[in-house]
């Protein structure tokens, strides 16, 4: 999973855009760009592979045995978290065209959003959404050189079972260090809901953003006669017959549900995006997410 060259030189222009969330003072690129660097002493945070040793207490860490890094005023990074929701409902959608897999599809926004926080000197910490928690989590992780390496690790996830997309966001919210601006890609093909698991995260001071990805048959099936349906997840089947006023209210079904999940979300300020897997990932990132004030 790399990038070419037009692309990636692209991505590195951009940043990330917290309305919220509180930024932190580790020096990072977007804002020594916009005011410069100030030396005033603000506040300390624990340190993380990546972080410039030269802000390193060795005072405080003599004291406490625990390293520290000092933070200035007017010096910030922004922690970013990227969770992907690895359920089997995911490894969908590329039965026509492999680029509208659903799981490879939310590695490549992941894989892109990544970089352009590692570009801007931002902390990332990506993980993947299992039914009891979190599974092999890359970050907390910081700076250009951590692009490849974020990438390889990438590529080598695999969709599991099923997942609980409640019970692991509520154990990412009870585990993760330092609350930021946070990315949920996920189908919302989940039977226990999302609700609790986004409200947890709020609870701890996250930023959110859910990207809701859907594969075109998904939203308009071009299905038709008798057929039998199997749970991705579950095994259970259903059979039923197919018509135009049947694929209709399919329509209509999906609709309905997506409009309820963007008055949910509008009304706790997360940020809402729909996305179907047809439209190219890198459309998504340069252009409709520039438009949404995800990015800049």
């Amino acid at each position: 999973m790399l990038f070419d060259e037009t692309t990636l030189r692209k991505l590195n222009t951009l940043t990330l855009v917290a309305n919220k969330v509180r930024a932190g003072a580790m020096k990072g690129d977007r804002r020594s760009k916009k005011r410069g660097v100030s030396i005033e002493f603000a506040d300390y945070r624990d340190y993380v592979p990546g972080d410039d040793l030269r802000h390193l207490d060795w005072n405080v860490y003599a004291r406490l045995e625990k390293p520290f890094i000092k933070l200035f005023e007017e010096e910030e990074d922004l922690a970013v978290h990227l969770l992907v929701d690895a359920s089997k409902s995911m490894n969908w959608g590329g039965e026509t065209n492999p680029d509208h897999n659903k799981f490879d599809y939310a590695r490549k926004l992941t894989a892109a959003l990544g970089t352009i926080a590692l570009s801007a000197g931002d902390q990332i910490t990506v993980g993947f959404l299992t039914p009891t928690g979190i599974s092999a989590q890359y970050g907390p992780a910081r700076g250009n050189h951590h692009t490849l390496r974020l990438l390889t690790y990438l590529t080598n996830q695999q969709t599991n079972q099923q997942t609980n997309l409640n019970t692991s966001l509520q154990t990412y919210a009870l585990t993760s260090r330092r609350p930021g601006l946070t990315f949920l890609l996920t189908d919302l093909l989940d039977p226990n809901g999302y609700e609790t698991g986004l409200s947890k995260l709020q609870a701890r001071g996250h930023e959110l953003v859910l990207l809701h990805l859907l594969a075109p048959d998904e939203l308009d099936p071009q299905l038709a006669g008798d057929l039998k349906f199997v749970d991705s997840e579950t095994g259970y089947t259903q059979e039923v017959s197919l018509d135009g006023g049947i694929r209709d209210l399919y329509r209509e079904r999906v609709a309905s549900w997506k409009e309820s999940i963007q008055t949910y979300c509008q009304k706790r300020e997360i940020h809402y995006l729909p996305l179907s897997t047809e439209v190219p990932w890198d459309k998504v990132v340069l252009y409709q997410m520039r438009r949404e004030g995800i990015v800049k």
